[in-house]
């Protein structure tokens, strides 16, 4: 950096994509009070601008017009500008995302949007090109018009402000039910099956997004009923997300989102949530079917985080870019050319069979890697064996890895955020259990610990978000829920007393900060936070799960350890608040609607008692992991160890006749404890038949 350049307020942030912008002409503040004061002192209106790090539009527009001299001249004359990086406030991005919806119809980032000074919006739209084309104005002809209309129409604007405030206030009111039942599981299902795309996978057409909370609840759903339908949705969505673009064939884990409905060009930005949902989904779907692909891809996604996205404290970054160079998607795409400055002309020739790269390329004179046939019949056309063809292809992605690390690589936005560390801490943690992986187990407490030691605030509260040295942000809703589900998480994948502990004591946070106490559920935001246009929650289910129904769902979880009728009440008014909306749109709320489910049916106990280093509790561990059981209560009790805190479901729990033992309780009534691995199995389909013969229909 040269000593003449121009910094603005933002270079004192830690958010990597304010930083970016740091150094824009525009005279940027970061959301606060410096900001909201001037506003209101020389009552001009503000330019929000929201956007996160790996946002390719976010990137165009920033070099087509915050880095333009005289566009940023005209922000700055008319109006307080404000960058918000919407990763970090997302009750920010809530609120003012309804309103762009409410007004254009549709939202997305880069979001633009103008507030009075008393934060009230009264015009909002997502990007704006530099110059006027296409009936559209540009960003430059926008602003003049604004602040001509500021200036001399000043009322139309606010009675806007108004009509907008109103509309989203409306997204935040509760649609109480008083009665939830179970039909509403199935139409969800039905809903699911009406939009699934029978030729690629997945469900509506392009763009399309990893519906990974929409998978798992179908997998919950083939487990009860056993309706082929629902597994065949589940097996041709994943096949076609693995096989295509959108999974990284070189260095694992998965792309945002697919361009196209048949899963090949994808949005490249890697995301920390994504990869986390989907390795959870991956394994439970090897968990259903036995297909050894799914497990694969689990492993290879989880690989890529460590390897990639694991900081030296061992908690992960993030997101990486979409761009590299200014170009999207370039660090991730070849050509023949390339393949053959790597490797040998046979490794080339069969890489290029079996990933189908071409001379024209399959996007923009590129290729994107995907496997588009099986590798017996890619090995039957190259003439070779099927497994010489897998060696020939293991020893070239291993090399083409290594040569596409020496290219630039995409921006990596290397912030820690309690909510999505949550997620992937809960991906390790479940991975490690049902694959009987150490490595994932062991990756999932370090982090676990990291953040409890680091991001907990003086008061026993949780921080949102950390970048070097500087931890800041009070949490939200989702930092609580995520981090706490992922602590019993840990706990149920017998890595010890002490994550059950800090769950419960953040659990019991949640509900004091975060609950409506009228009308039941959670708000994004807690009790203390600043003052907004309005305190915002949500239910549905988007790129993340419902913040709601995860909170839900751990409350539920731990009313089971615990046996605290209270903290299911909780999550029984969570799903009440928003009942007629589950009612009417069942497949947005598929989260909400697997925690309604376990409280239909209550939980799988299963308690295993023995020493952790004995290779028969070993085994019967395996066993259980290998089923899938998405409404259960672990626990592991090592007879040896010193006991705290231990869940309740453990009393009076001991080996029988010396050897580690198994304990699987439902609805209530026991069964002989289990001592052979091999009688697991049919000791959790009895366990199920007795909670689906017990089940509630009606909450």
């Amino acid at each position: 950096m040269t000593a003449n350049r121009r910094t603005n307020r933002l270079a004192a942030e830690t958010s990597p994509y304010l930083l970016q912008h740091a150094h824009n002409p525009v005279d940027w503040y970061p959301w606060g009070a410096d900001a909201l004061t001037r506003a209101k002192t020389e009552d001009r209106p503000i330019l929000l601008s929201i956007g996160y790090a790996a946002c390719h539009w976010c990137h165009v527009m920033e070099r087509e017009s915050f880095e333009d001299v005289a566009t940023a001249a005209l922000m700055n004359e008319h109006f307080v500008c404000i960058k918000v990086d919407r990763e970090e406030r997302p009750e920010l991005d809530a609120i003012y995302m309804a309103a762009t919806v409410a007004m254009s119809g549709s939202g997305g980032w880069p979001m633009t949007v103008f507030l009075t000074p008393e934060q009230a919006p009264f015009f909002a739209g997502t990007y704006f090109p530099p110059k006027d084309a296409y009936g559209r104005p540009g960003f430059p002809t926008l602003l003049r018009r604004i602040a001509e209309l500021w200036s001399r129409d000043r009322s139309s604007l606010e009675a806007q402000a108004q009509e907008l405030t109103r509309r989203v206030v409306a997204e935040t009111e509760v649609a109480l039910s008083t009665e939830l039942t179970r039909d509403t599981l199935a139409r969800a299902e039905g809903h699911l099956e009406q939009s699934f795309d029978r030729t690629a996978g997945g469900f509506g057409r392009a763009p399309k997004f990893p519906p990974a909370q929409s998978l798992r609840f179908l997998l919950a759903q083939y487990r009860r009923h056993g309706r082929a339908s629902a597994l065949e949705m589940v097996e041709a969505t994943l096949d076609g997300m693995a096989n295509g673009g959108m999974r990284d064939q070189l260095g694992g884990g998965f792309h945002r989102y697919s361009t196209d409905a048949e899963w090949l060009v994808p949005h490249f930005e890697k995301m920390l949530y994504d990869n986390a949902l989907l390795a959870v989904t991956y394994a439970e779907a090897w968990q259903v079917t036995g297909s050894e692909k799914y497990a694969t891809v689990a492993r290879d996604t989880l690989d890529y985080v460590l390897a990639e996205m694991t900081s030296p404290a061992g908690v992960f970054y993030s997101a990486t870019d979409a761009d590299s160079e200014g170009v999207e998607g370039k660090f991730f795409v070849w050509t023949p050319d390339e393949l053959e400055g790597v490797l040998p002309p046979d490794e080339a020739r069969a890489f290029a069979a079996y990933y189908d790269v071409t001379p024209e390329g399959n996007w923009e004179g590129h290729s994107i890697l995907r496997t588009t046939r099986p590798t017996e019949e890619v090995a039957l056309a190259l003439g070779c064996h099927a497994s010489a063809l897998g060696d020939m292809l293991k020893r070239a992605r291993r090399k083409l890895y290594a040569a596409r690390g020496e290219r630039v690589p995409p921006l990596l936005d290397d912030k820690i955020l309690t909510a999505w560390n949550g997620l992937m801490i809960s991906a390790l943690a479940e991975c490690g259990r049902i694959l009987d992986e150490p490595r994932y187990r062991d990756a999932a407490a370090r982090a676990a610990l990291a953040l409890l030691d680091t991001m907990r605030r003086p008061d026993g509260g949780l921080y949102r978000t950390s970048r070097g040295n500087k931890t800041h942000l009070k949490a939200c809703l989702e930092d609580y829920a995520y981090f706490a589900d992922a602590l019993v998480d840990c706990y149920e994948a017998g890595l010890g007393e002490r994550f059950i502990e800090a769950a419960r004591q953040l659990g019991q946070r949640l509900v004091h900060d975060f609950e409506d106490r009228e009308n039941g559920g959670f708000f994004t935001t807690a009790h203390d936070h600043e003052t907004l246009i309005v305190r915002p929650r949500e239910a549905q289910d988007g790129a993340i799960p419902s913040a709601n129904a995860i909170a839900a769902r751990v409350l539920v979880r731990l009313s089971w350890h615990d046996g605290d009728a209270s903290l299911a009440a909780a999550a029984t008014r969570a799903l009440v608040a928003n009942g007629r909306l589950l009612a009417r749109a069942p497949r947005a709320f598929v989260t909400s609607l697997l925690v309604l489910e376990s409280l239909f049916d209550g939980p799988l106990e299963l308690v295993l008692v023995g020493p952790n280093d004995d290779a028969r509790t070993q085994a019967l561990a395996r066993a259980v992991g290998r089923a899938h059981t998405p409404h259960r209560a672990i626990v592991f009790v090592d007879p040896v160890a010193p006991s705290g805190g231990a869940s309740p479901l453990a009393q009076g729990r001991v080996m029988v006749s010396g050897e580690p033992t198994l304990y699987v309780c439902s609805g209530s009534v026991c069964q002989a404890p289990i001592t052979d691995p091999s009688a697991v199995p049919r000791a959790l389909d009895a366990a199920r038949a007795r909670l689906r013969e017990s089940a509630r229909e009606r909450l």
